[in-house]
C-alpha cells in the first residue's frame, strides 16, 4: 500500500479521487499560456505576476535535484545555488514547476539573466555576481501521485506548505479578484505583464487559455535567420535578420539593431560566423539588406517591439538576449485571443 504525503491525507476524499497514483515521469511538458488582448476581472480566475526569465521544471526524486528547462536541457551547472536550496528546502519526491529570475533593481531582468543563461560551468556559475531566484507557481506530482487533475489554487496550498521558501527560492503569490487594476500597477511598476489562470483549472501539459497572458510590452522570441556588416566604428555585426515560423516557412519579420553592448557584439558574431550559409533561410523576403549575410536559422532570441506594422514587420525592436529554451522550429508569431 502506498503511503500517502500528510498533506495529500488531508484533502477531502472529492478531492483525493482525482490522484492518480504513478511513478514519478523522468519528464512532464510544461503547461504553456495564451496571449489576449483582452483584460478582466473574474472571481473565477487568479492573477500572478508575469515573470521576465527562464522557465525551470523542478524534479525531486530522492536525493536527487534535477532543474530541466522546458525544452528539457539540465540547468543544475548553470544554477548550482538552487539545487542546493531544495536540498535543504524539502524531503518529498515532487515536480514543480516555476521562473528563475535576475532583478535589476524592483523589476525582473531577462537582460542581467543573460550573464547566468550562458554559462555551463558550475564553478564559474558559482563565482558570478548575478543572483538568481526561483519562483514557483504549481505543483504536479508529489510522493507517488500526480496531481495534475487538481484544481489549480488546491496545488497552489500543496505547494506553499510542502517547502521551507526562503531565498533563493520563493513562492508565487497571486490575487483573486481586480485582475485588471492589477495589470495596469503591474505596468506602472515596469514589470512585464500578469498571468490570469482558472481557479479550479486542472494542469494540462500544452499551451491553453486556461492560462492568458496580460503583457505590458509586447516581445516575444524570433529565429535569427541573418545579419548585416558592422558600420562605422561597431564591431561585430549591423543587426540581425530575424523571423518565425509558418507551417515549416521562416518567415521575415525585420532586423533588430539595438539592445546590444560590444561583448554580446561580439560573442554573437562568432556564434554567427560559424553558422553561415550562401542562402536565404528565409520563405520570402521583400528587399535586401545593405551587407547582408545568411546563416542557418538555429538561434533564437528574445525580442522586445512596440507593434506590428501592416506589412508584418516588426516597429522599434530591440534586443533582449539570447534563449536556448525553445527550439528554433518552435518560434511562431503571438497572437493575441480576442
Amino acid at each position: 500500500m502506498i503511503a500517502v504525503h500528510p498533506l495529500l491525507e488531508g484533502l477531502p476524499d472529492e478531492k483525493k479521487g482525482k490522484l492518480v497514483s504513478e511513478d514519478q515521469p523522468g519528464f512532464m511538458e510544461p503547461m504553456l499560456a495564451t496571449l489576449t488582448d483582452r483584460r478582466f476581472s473574474d472571481g473565477d480566475w487568479i492573477f500572478e505576476r508575469k515573470f521576465d526569465g527562464e522557465r525551470c521544471l523542478v524534479f525531486r526524486e530522492g536525493r536527487s535535484v534535477r532543474l530541466m528547462s522546458r525544452n528539457e536541457k539540465t540547468l543544475n551547472n548553470t544554477y548550482p545555488e538552487l539545487e542546493d536550496a531544495f536540498c535543504e528546502a524539502v524531503e518529498a519526491n515532487f515536480i514543480a514547476d516555476g521562473e528563475i529570475v535576475a532583478f535589476e533593481g524592483e523589476v525582473t531582468s531577462f537582460s542581467r539573466l543573460q550573464d547566468r543563461m550562458q554559462i555551463r560551468e558550475r564553478k564559474k556559475a558559482r563565482r558570478s555576481d548575478v543572483s538568481v531566484y526561483l519562483y514557483l507557481f504549481d505543483l504536479m506530482y508529489l510522493d507517488g501521485f500526480d496531481l495534475c487533475s487538481l484544481e489549480l489554487l488546491t496545488r497552489k496550498d500543496i505547494l506553499k506548505n510542502l517547502i521551507s521558501f526562503e531565498d533563493p527560492l520563493r513562492y508565487t503569490e497571486h490575487r483573486s479578484e481586480n485582475g485588471v487594476e492589477y495589470y495596469h500597477e503591474a505596468c506602472r511598476k515596469g514589470w512585464e505583464g500578469i498571468i490570469a489562470k482558472r481557479a479550479t483549472g486542472r494542469y494540462l501539459r500544452r499551451r491553453s487559455t486556461d492560462w492568458l497572458k496580460f503583457k505590458c510590452v509586447h516581445r516575444q522570441e524570433f529565429v535569427i535567420g541573418g545579419y548585416t556588416e558592422p558600420g562605422g566604428s561597431r564591431i561585430g555585426f549591423g543587426a540581425l535578420l530575424i523571423g518565425y515560423y509558418k507551417d515549416d516557412r521562416l518567415i521575415y519579420a525585420g532586423k533588430v539593431g539595438t539592445g546590444f553592448d560590444d561583448e554580446t557584439l561580439q560573442d554573437l558574431a562568432d556564434r554567427l560566423s560559424s553558422r553561415e550559409r550562401k542562402t536565404s533561410p528565409f520563405t520570402a523576403k521583400d528587399r535586401p539588406e545593405k551587407g547582408e549575410h545568411f546563416v542557418t536559422p538555429e538561434l533564437v532570441c528574445e525580442v522586445a517591439f512596440t507593434e506590428w506594422t501592416e506589412d508584418g514587420k516588426l516597429r522599434h525592436p530591440r534586443y533582449l538576449g539570447l534563449r536556448d529554451d525553445k527550439p528554433a522550429k518552435d518560434v511562431v508569431r503571438e497572437r493575441p485571443r480576442a
